[in-house]
Parts: structure tokens; C-alpha cells; sequence
């Protein structure tokens, strides 16, 4: 694992004016558009390199093109290929986190290497509010940020979200808390640098992710637990309290949460889906005798749990504990629990995470996109408390179907899926193996999801009278995987889903 020098190569911001900069990855998600931009502006001579081609790459050059705010003569591409001159003469090359610096040959090349992450924690001075976790990070992350300028504060939110925090270092103040949600790789580009000393820390649920990458699930969490390396006793670091899946915890036996509790330096809180916290602090969930849902927070120096979670505007199970994790976080803010009950309630969630986005008849469509590993699409196959359509399948990151197989397999009280349609794909083939083997039904792989929803409609339009004019249904588009080949990104393909129903389902 690659350890980084401690401290950052720009003393000041003052220090950028002109020096060379090499953006490696323009990409089309934000982050590296941003990273010249901030560049640009402080003066430096900035050099993009990507493997991708001009057209490729159009959307974001002509942004920056478009932008006459910005000293144009100082931007070079070098576009469809690397150039080891580009990273030799660099007096700082700003990395991709999806780029490996493990055996790269240019990055090699280079003095220094950074992340638009680490450039912003070097300079910030807000309190930063971490967050890192294999499912639920992005909904934990909005749901935090929302609570805050809600309650507020004025809160900013960027990293793996597809917002660069350099966009608004600028804004940032010692009164202004930043939260970041943080990927493995983001995390890896930190390590040795000491620059990430969150006052709040949280990691969500681990499971198996990006093993095509790391190859061992003590690899992956490996880069997880830098989240907290550098905090002390006046930081908190919320973990999980509960089991993880059979077979994906550490090797050493015992929980990721529990390793993770005893390695932190900082002040440790637990959350859970339990009735109770079993002796630790932090938050748990009750029934009320109605039935409904409450969030309960118990923390060091109170006499007894208070309330901060009622019922939510979002489904799932898996959402409550997200924003329960929000609720916890906007209690160590200091947000009294009434409010943050009443606001964290009135959240609507985010884009590509159950989002609800059309009707037709009586059939509701949600948008889970950004659900790419397979506990995620079982989870949201779970989330509405009744039978779902569920659209899954996609490309294979060297992960186990088993979970949502499992789900699929509606034994133990799991709510069986309606009806299961499949998006082709590596992970796909993974899926279908298990599916047979099982002897759960499934329509296809569809090779696109054009074909794939036209083949719906089609199933839908025929279906008997009752079936069309009964109770509400449920479509659930949740992958599962991720994206390549098919689509640019997570976020690509739940665009491209959204206007394909709507332009199918009229």
C-alpha cells in the first residue's frame, strides 16, 4: 500500500501562481473539471492528460471552454494518451482516485502527487464530518448535509457525492462544517499524509465491494479504517453494532464495527438495528405500540434515550438506518431532537437511491441506480414491505451474488419480488446461475434497457383487468453492479433509465 508524504506540496494557496500542474483524469463526473478550474483560478499552468478522447471528453471541455472567467492560455489536453514528460515536469500531478498509483509507471514519474481532496483538507478550516462505509454512504451524507443548513448551519457536502470540496473551499470557515463522503480509493489517497482528522467519523455497513480491485476484503477495509486514523478522544467515531453477513467479516473473527471500535483513538458511538444498545452509546430503534418507527440516541451524561427519529418520508428498512446515523451526527452537532426529528422526518432522499419519479396507471417507478453492490439491490427489493417489480443485473466487480440470490430465494419471512427482469452484463451471468440453480423465475437478460422495458409495458398492457385497475405496484430498477459498458457511470444509467420509462410508459 502506497504511503504519501505527511504534510502537502503547496504551503499556501499563494503558492500555486505559477506552478505546473498535471490534472491525470478530466473524466465527465466533476472532479477533475474542478480541479483545473480551482487551478486556473490561483494561478497555475495547468496540463489535463486522459486516455479518453476529445469527443469522449466533450461535455466537460466545453464547460471549460465556455468559461471566460478563467485564463484559457494557462490549459493544455493532452488527450487519448499519457506523456511521461506531462508528469516529470509537473511540479504536481493531481491523481483520479480511480487511478491505482501501485505500478504505475507515470505517476512514478511524478514529484508529487495529490487528490482534490487532500489539496482541500490541507486548507480547509471547517469541521469535517466523515463519512465512508461500503452501503448507504451517499444517503447518510445528504440526509447530514440537509439536517444541517435545515437546522442552520451553513453546511457544505462533496467528495465521492460527485462534488469536489475544492468547488467551495473558498466558502469554508471555521463556522462552517464540510461533509465528505469518502470511497476506499479517496481514503488511500490520504494515507501518510495526515491531513484527515474528522471531528465525526462514520462508516456504514461493510460488505464484499470492489474486490476486482483490492482482491481481499482485509484490502478493502484496510483503506476504510484510515478514516479515523488520525483522530483522538475529542473526535467521535460512529460504527456498527450488529453482525456482519455471514462470511464477509474479518478474518480474524469477530465484526468489522467491534475492530473498528477498538482501533479508533477517538470517543467510540454504536448504531444499530436493535431495541437496544446492549451497554454501548449512540442510537438504536424502537417500535411504538402502534407499530410505528422511533430512533432512539443515548450518549454519555444523559439519565435516559431521548427521541430523535420518527416516521420517515423515505422507504426501506436500510434508510432508517441511514438517517438514524444522520440524526446522530446532527445530535453531536447539537441540534435539539425535536428538530431534528421534524427535519431529518421531511427529508425526500436523494437522485438514484429509491427515487420515485413516475406513474403509470397504478404502477409507481423508483430509480436505485446507485445500488451497485448486491446487498444493496436485495435491500431495495425489501424496502417497500410488500411484493416488488424489480429490474437487476448489470457488470460483474468481482463480487458475490449470493446476498441478493438469497433474498430472491424469499425464504424466512422475505418478501418474495413479483416478478424479476435482468439487464445484461458480467454480473449478470454470475446472477443467473445462481437464479437456475434455485429454480427463481426471471424474464431474459435484455441486452438494453429499452428492450427490457418495452418487454415490461408489453407484460404490463396485457395483464388481467383486476391486475391493472387493483392497489399500487411497485417497479424497482436496482442493479446491483455497476455500469461499464453499458453506461458512463452509476449516474449515466439512472438517467438513461428515468427517460426510457418515461418515454415508454406514456
Amino acid at each position: 500500500m502506497h504511503i504519501y508524504s505527511q504534510g502537502c506540496t503547496f504551503s499556501t494557496i499563494e503558492d500555486i501562481a505559477g506552478k505546473h500542474v498535471t490534472v491525470m483524469g478530466l473524466g465527465l463526473n466533476g472532479g477533475g473539471e474542478a480541479c483545473v478550474r480551482f487551478f486556473l483560478k490561483h494561478g497555475a499552468f495547468v496540463t489535463v492528460t486522459d486516455m479518453k478522447t476529445e469527443e469522449q471528453l466533450k461535455p466537460t471541455i466545453e464547460s471549460l471552454n465556455a468559461d471566460n472567467t478563467l485564463d484559457l492560455s494557462h490549459l493544455k489536453y493532452i488527450l487519448g494518451k499519457h506523456r511521461e514528460e506531462d508528469f516529470i515536469n509537473a511540479d504536481c500531478v493531481i491523481k483520479n482516485p480511480g487511478v491505482k498509483i501501485e505500478g504505475n509507471k507515470y505517476l512514478s514519474l511524478a514529484r508529487a502527487v495529490e487528490s482534490d481532496i487532500s489539496i482541500f483538507l490541507h486548507f480547509t478550516k471547517s469541521p469535517v464530518i466523515a463519512v465512508t462505509g461500503s452501503k448507504g454512504k451517499s444517503s447518510t451524507v445528504s440526509a447530514i448535509n440537509y439536517g444541517l443548513n435545515k437546522a442552520g448551519y451553513t453546511s457544505f457536502l462533496g467528495g465521492n457525492i460527485t462534488v469536489s470540496p475544492l468547488t467551495f473551499l473558498d466558502k469554508t470557515t471555521e463556522d462552517t462544517p464540510v461533509v465528505l463522503e469518502l470511497s476506499s480509493w479517496q481514503l488511500a489517497d490520504l494515507r501518510g499524509r495526515k491531513e484527515l482528522r474528522p471531528y465525526i467519523s462514520l462508516i456504514t455497513k461493510i460488505v464484499p465491494d470492489h474486490q476486482n480491485w483490492y482482491g481481499t476484503m482485509e484490502d478493502y477495509v484496510a483503506d476504510k479504517r484510515l478514516i479515523y486514523k488520525d483522530q483522538d478522544k475529542g473526535c467521535y467515531t460512529i460504527v456498527d453494532m450488529d453482525a456482519d453477513e455471514p462470511g464477509t467479516g474479518p478474518s480474524s473473527g469477530g465484526s468489522w464495527g467491534n475492530l473498528f471500535a477498538k482501533e479508533t483513538k477517538g470517543t467510540v458511538l454504536r448504531y444499530t438495528r436493535k431495541n437496544s444498545l446492549d451497554g454501548n452509546y449512540g442510537v438504536f430503534q424502537e417500535k411504538n405500540d402502534d407499530g410505528s418507527f422511533c430512533g432512539k440516541v443515548f450518549l454519555p451524561g444523559m439519565d435516559e434515550p431521548e427521541i430523535i427519529l420518527r416516521n420517515l418520508s423515505v422507504p426501506g428498512e436500510h434508510m432508517r438506518v441511514n438517517v438514524l446515523n444522520a440524526a446522530l451526527v446532527l445530535f453531536l452537532m447539537h441540534v435539539p431532537s425535536g428538530d431534528i426529528a421534524e427535519i431529518l422526518g421531511s427529508w425526500q432522499g436523494i437522485d438514484h437511491r429509491l427515487q420515485f419519479f413516475h406513474t403509470y396507471r397504478n404502477f409507481k417507478f423508483y430509480n436505485d441506480s446507485c445500488a451497485t453492490v448486491p446487498e444493496a439491490a436485495g435491500a431495495a427489493s425489501q424496502a417497500f414491505g410488500k411484493p416488488v417489480i424489480l429490474i437487476t443485473g448489470g457488470t460483474d466487480k468481482g463480487l458475490s451474488f449470493e446476498p441478493l440470490i438469497e433474498t430472491l430465494s424469499a425464504k424466512n419471512g422475505i418478501i418474495p419480488v413479483k416478478k424479476l427482469y435482468l439487464l445484461a452484463g458480467t454480473g449478470t451471468d454470475k446472477l443467473t446461475k445462481g437464479l437456475s440453480e434455485r429454480g427463481i423465475p426471471y424474464e431474459k437478460p435484455y441486452e438494453n434497457l429499452s428492450a427490457l422495458l418495452s418487454a415490461l409495458k408489453t407484460d404490463i398492457d396485457s395483464g388481467s383487468e383486476k391486475e391493472s385497475a387493483g392497489t399500487e405496484e411497485i417497479i424497482v430498477f436496482s442493479p446491483g453492479a455497476t455500469s461499464f459498458g453499458m453506461f458512463r457511470n452509476e449516474f449515466d444509467r439512472g438517467n438513461t433509465f428515468m427517460a426510457e420509462v418515461k418515454k415508454t410508459f406514456i
